[in-house]
């Protein structure tokens, strides 16, 4: 079965509500094996709605919408769907009890019924989704040729409810779903998305169950690897040989797979080597220390951090030399190197990890740009590691880069 999703709300349009609906109804279809051709947003006007119910139509077997189904007069997703598909609405009388029902449960007037009445009118031949958490109940109706729009409301506990009671059982019938779309996710650091195309793209032309996609994120790329089976072993089965050839492809900067993190990849090589972190911060302003710490289990590797941002706390918390600071400023190389050392002989701990830089969007020359960013890493054997970067963007872009590009560097720092 092949849809096509259908968020109806102006307000989506207008950016005042993040639409949470598509990427929940999409992954819920996925685990029955229903294709999801393409997602699209369209605000409260009859026309358009159902224009573009039609339009998924010619392409797909159905178009599953959300939102529109409620009592005020911009709610139009029942009369766009009639139009779209050559259908009357009639009056659903066990909707009309249900609404009773719950007005009487309230304490509510039965003469407010009156403004609740709207929504229980669906297509002519619908299969009514009940609403187990709300008044407006869902529908599935179909045109002449078989093909169907199901309709949900739009408020994700509704919504939810009657996906998982409702409209799924009922695909999952009708069109015979026995097989499922199960996702693996290779995560990588530290490699450009160009790299590993260039590596990987001759998969892309071979392979049709299992796909594969890259997905970009600044400075991490996650390789997606979907099967389509019968079961979660048999899709399994199909994933394992080909996400072993793209871990191979790009080893070395593969950290993590599925819900694995990078400060969670850290994390793990410091208790794989039996040592403890500390932290020296100023430009990111604890970014970096926020991470590490967000990993559970975190207080058994990570002691500490300064945030340093003024250079009298570099000078007395950190013991970074006042003639370091003179000659080459708190955004170079050496002063990150000596808040590296710093950190780590002030909080005792076998790793320390240092940032310094500009955030802006003032305090940059032509030497030193807005965006440059200094990083160290000092080791327990005295080796000490340094990296300059320069990022674009807003503050807190470069802060928020620096901070993932932070981790990066720790991550490979450690397994040298």
């Amino acid at each position: 079965m092949d849809v096509e999703l259908l968020a109806i709300g102006t307000e989506l349009l207008l950016g005042q509500l993040v639409d949470t609906n598509t990427p929940y109804v999409a992954a819920r279809l996925a685990d029955v094996g229903a294709n999801v051709f393409a997602a699209h947003t369209v605000g409260d006007n009859k026309a358009r709605i159902a224009a573009a119910m039609r339009a998924a139509l010619e392409r797909a077997d159905g178009v599953i919408t959300t939102g529109g189904l409620g009592p005020t007069v911009d709610d139009m997703t029942r009369d766009a769907a009639c139009e779209a598909l050559g259908l009357e609405s009639v009056l659903h009388q066990p909707s009309v009890d249900a609404m009773k029902a719950m007005l009487a449960s309230m304490g509510r007037p039965e003469r407010d019924l009156e403004n609740n009445l709207g929504q229980a009118y669906t297509p002519v031949g619908s299969y009514v989704l009940e609403n187990p958490n709300g008044s407006a109940p869902g529908f599935v109706a179909f045109d002449a040729r078989g093909k169907f729009v199901a309709s949900m409301p739009g408020v994700p506990s509704e919504m939810k409810a009657m996906l998982a009671e409702r409209l799924i059982p009922y695909l999952r019938e009708r069109y015979d779903l026995r097989e499922r779309i199960t996702t693996a996710v290779i995560h990588t650091i530290g490699i450009a998305e160009a790299e590993i195309d260039r590596r990987i793209g001759d998969l892309f032309a071979t392979l049709e169950n299992p796909k594969i996609a890259v997905l970009a994120h600044g400075y991490t790329c996650d390789v997606k690897v979907m099967a389509k089976a019968g079961s979660a072993a048999g899709a399994e089965a199909l994933i394992a040989p080909v996400r072993a050839e793209l871990e191979g492809r790009l080893e070395g900067y593969v950290y993590g797979r599925d819900a694995e993190t990078i400060e969670g990849a850290v994390q793990r090589e410091l208790l794989r080597r039996g040592q403890t972190i500390a932290v020296a911060e100023s430009c990111t302003g604890g970014r970096v220390a926020s991470g590490l710490t967000a990993a559970p289990g975190s207080s058994a590797v990570f002691v500490g951090a300064v945030v340093a941002y003024d250079n009298a706390v570099k000078r007395v918390e950190l013991d970074v030399p006042p003639a370091v600071l003179t000659e080459h400023g708190a955004v170079s190389e050496e002063t990150a190197r000596a808040m590296a050392a710093g950190v780590r002989a002030r909080l005792k701990t076998d790793v320390g990890f240092a940032t310094t830089g500009i955030a802006g969007p003032g305090g940059g020359s032509e030497q030193k740009p807005v965006g440059l960013v200094w990083f160290a890493l000092a080791l327990p054997d005295g080796r000490s590691v340094a990296q300059k970067m320069n990022f674009r963007g807003d503050r807190n872009a470069v802060q928020t880069r620096a901070s993932i590009y932070a981790l990066g560097m720790l991550w490979k720092g450690l397994r040298l």
